[in-house]
């Protein structure tokens, strides 16, 4: 495994929780949806909304029963038959209360889902912006059931639909009649929550095409860890059980992993990447923005307010809140080092107080992009994707990494 190391700045942005909405797991910490201070790419492409028609008579509709949609742009010249499929990230639901506000927001009904998107980092058509993928088919299909595509099941009382694994299916379906099923390139993708769809959907996407496609994942901010929290308790894991048992996602968990090991843990990703035959590349922030502020140090677990100077700002984090950060670093490292030994695989992991770098222009593609060994990400991800050469690039600790767009609060 190559390791490279560089140098870590910290460059003050506002963080925007906007794949949580606010309504689950510590809205307390980022009150005011702060907006993510960016350099927007200049006259992104705007690409209007699309329902899936036939999708209600499949039952693949969102938490409120409205058609699911997405957004499609469709490729030009070398790369008319290649497709990435983007799943979009937006948190999870956990019980009926945070699932029914949720059904009132664009995370959870297509009502309120926006017309039109601007296409930008991987999803650019810009080749200065995107050089890969730039005249792809590209897709980023919207995310409205709470449980990262992956739910089967129904709550009649509240008025809610748990349809994440039918909506997957419909919109690959969808695509497929669009000409997806005629592509001799095809990547997934996603972040966030979408990320862990990436790699739940990840074989599944991969069976949709015959054997002569080169298919292969990418999951952005998808490696969410069974860590434990700064009481001691296990947050992530907690909520994790909420979402598995409401949504019944049991009934598409991958067997390889139910037969080891219970529900909840075959949803976080360390349990099912090991196992996945399909060409997958992990991107991931050392210090993932959302995992430090929500599931390691949530106000539940820091009543007395010791780690909110830190949380605002990493440089302000003392000694031993760095080693605790240090040590969930190894964390993540440790539970890489078999994935990464497949060579058909690739790894990105900058230390970087970050989440979700593809589908930013100025962390995907730019002139000031975040670095391993001088490689920016969109470049590492085309150098594995196109078998340029193999990636599996790790950075050093924090505070080394100069070229790293952390996210803190104002």
């Amino acid at each position: 495994m190559k390791i490279s190391v560089m140098a870590v700045g910290v460059v003050t942005v506002a963080w925007c929780l906007f794949f949580m909405d606010r309504y689950v797991l510590g809205e307390d910490d980022f009150q005011g949806l702060l907006d993510l201070e960016e350099t927007p790419s200049p006259n992104p492409l705007m690409v209007h909304l699309t329902l899936i028609p036939g999708a209600a008579a499949k039952g693949a509709v969102c938490l409120d029963g409205t058609l699911p949609g997405y957004h499609f742009h469709p490729g030009f010249g070398s790369g008319a038959n290649s497709w990435l499929i983007h799943l979009e990230g937006g948190g999870w639901c956990n019980d009926i209360e945070t699932c029914v506000i949720r059904k009132a927001t664009r995370r959870g009904s297509s009502k309120y889902m926006e017309k039109t998107l601007a296409f930008t980092g991987i999803l650019s058509n810009k080749a200065e912006e995107n050089p890969d993928f730039f005249n792809w088919n590209r897709v980023e299909l919207l995310y409205c059931d709470g449980a990262s595509f992956s739910g089967e099941g129904q709550n009649k009382a509240a008025g809610l639909y748990f349809r994440g694994q039918r909506i997957f299916e419909a919109g690959m379906e969808e695509l497929m009649s669009k000409g997806m099923k005629n592509a001799d390139q095809a990547l997934l993708s996603g972040c966030s929550a979408g990320g862990l769809a990436s790699i739940l959907h990840c074989d599944e996407f991969r069976g949709l095409f015959p054997k002569t496609t080169k298919v292969k994942c990418l999951s952005d901010a998808g490696l969410f860890l069974d860590a434990t929290d700064a009481a001691g308790g296990h947050t992530m894991r907690n909520f994790y059980a909420g979402v598995v048992g409401l949504h019944g996602v049991v009934k598409n968990l991958p067997s390889t992993c139910l037969s080891r090991l219970d529900p909840t843990s075959c949803f976080f990703p360390e349990n099912l990447i090991n196992n996945i035959k399909t060409p997958l590349f992990l991107l991931n922030a050392a210090y993932d923005a959302w995992q430090f502020h929500q599931s390691l140090f949530p106000s539940s677990a820091d009543p007395h307010g010791e780690w909110k100077a830190c949380k605002s700002n990493p440089s302000s984090c003392n000694s031993t809140q760095i080693q605790i950060l240090q040590d969930f670093r190894m964390e993540m490292l440790d539970d890489v080092k078999g994935f990464a030994r497949y060579d058909r695989n690739g790894l990105f992991i900058n230390s970087c107080f970050a989440h979700c770098q593809i589908e930013r222009q100025d962390t995907w593609f730019a002139d000031d992009s975040p670095l391993i060994g001088k490689k920016k990400i969109a470049e590492s991800v085309g150098d594995w994707y196109f078998d340029r050469r193999p990636v599996k690039a790790i950075d050093c600790p924090y505070p080394c990494d100069s070229t790293c767009h952390n996210q803190v609060l104002k």
